[in-house]
């Protein structure tokens, strides 16, 4: 089983749309909401060197953002 684990923001539609197609494939993620967590939000940019959200990581791996996860989606790497 793949760990996939996302930065977020509860208010970020980019973050809504990336939640959704991965519970669309019933893939199971760690959502770690930084809203008010420097510590978090920190983390996530020292991990991706962005600051936006959502910053998605599978496996440890950098993935990217929301486009890069549905680009990921399209070539069937999700799967």
């Amino acid at each position: 089983m793949v760990k996939i684990e996302m930065y977020t923001k509860l208010t970020c539609p980019y973050c809504h749309r990336a939640k959704a197609l991965l519970t669309c494939k019933n893939l199971p993620f760690q959502e770690i909401t930084i809203d008010g967590n420097i510590d978090m939000r920190e983390e996530m940019i020292q991990r991706s060197g962005y600051t936006t959200v959502p910053q998605i990581f599978i496996d440890g791996k950098y993935v990217g953002g929301c486009d890069d996860l549905y680009a990921l989606e399209a070539c069937g790497g999700l799967d």
